[in-house]
């Protein structure tokens, strides 16, 4: 495994109250969107959704499912990004299709947020496997960024100072987050909570995708100790599969199935989240219900 890709990292001031996640995807990212034609600017978005989804997650001891979600009034009307506690992300986005030139051309070169969202509303959702725990934080969209909303986030439903940068191109997403946490008088000392705030939001999009935390941490805080906790590794993770896909054209029934063939010469299931069509041809559709029991029949993956 490449350490400079498809990781987090959590870190620390020693001796501080100052904790903070690092992460930086290339692999998963481009999985992510291999089967998704998103304009530039959603694009954009959609990479930051995804890098802050695994520092939220990262910033929480549970197992279980945490889901970013945008409700926006403008452009761009859903992005729904999610990562598990294994690190295992996925993400959509839903546009207005009217709108996609201004997308593809203006406002991806602007990369303005409130053109992409307007108004609307952010929402956290965890979803715990323990004793089905089930949380859930809403904030008005604010700012200028993603990352100002995520800000606001924490401060009202965390009541944690946070600050918080997000990048994203074509072919990576990143990000960094850093908190000040409660603790004792000697864990507070004047201005190192400012200074890492500070540093982290002057940072620009080359630095958080180019350079690996080794290299960036130490230039961001020079003058404190900070240590870098091991990598977790971060992969997409969707829940679709062939055995899903199976099972929903087999709910359908053969003739409902076999009527869409002769129709349109093939049967393709494509994944609401991830894009991903499963395309089912003649001899696939035959093996469905003459061997029902079984997920044996021939798929293609596009």
């Amino acid at each position: 495994m490449d350490t400079g890709y498809d990781v987090v990292h959590r870190f620390i001031i020693e001796n501080q109250a100052v904790r903070g996640q690092w992460v930086r995807l290339r692999e998963s990212w481009q999985t992510l969107c291999a089967h998704g034609h998103y304009p530039p600017a959603v694009r954009a978005l959609l990479g930051q959704a995804v890098a802050a989804s695994v520092l939220l997650a990262a910033t929480l001891k549970f197992r279980g499912r945490l889901t970013l979600q945008l409700n926006g009034d403008a452009a761009m009307r859903l992005l729904v990004a999610q990562c598990t506690h294994e690190f295992g992300v996925r993400a959509i986005a839903r546009w207005d299709a009217d709108r996609s030139d201004a997308l593809a051309s203006d406002l991806a070169e602007q990369a303005s947020f409130r053109a992409l969202t307007g108004g609307g509303r952010f929402t956290v959702t965890i979803e715990a496997d323990e004793r089905n725990l089930r949380y859930q934080g809403i904030v008005p969209l604010s700012g200028v960024s993603l990352a100002d909303s995520l800000q606001d986030y924490f401060s009202a439903s965390e009541q944690l100072p946070t600050q918080v940068r997000l990048a994203s191109d074509a072919e990576r997403c990143g990000g960094i987050l850093v908190q000040r946490l409660p603790g004792t008088d000697s864990m507070h000392a004047p201005g190192v909570w400012s200074a890492a705030r500070q540093a982290v939001a002057r940072l620009g999009a080359a630095a958080l995708l180019d350079q690996a935390p080794e290299q960036l941490l130490p230039g961001l805080l020079p003058t404190q100790d900070v240590r870098l906790f091991r990598a977790a590794a971060v992969t997409f993770e969707c829940r679709c599969g062939e055995g899903r896909v199976t099972s929903l054209l087999r709910a359908l029934g053969a003739e409902e199935v076999r009527s869409i063939l002769a129709e349109e010469g093939a049967v393709t299931v494509t994944c609401e989240f991830c894009g991903r069509p499963y395309r089912f041809n003649a001899e696939a559709v035959d093996a469905l219900f003459t061997h029902p029991g079984t997920d044996e029949a021939p798929v293609s993956i596009h």
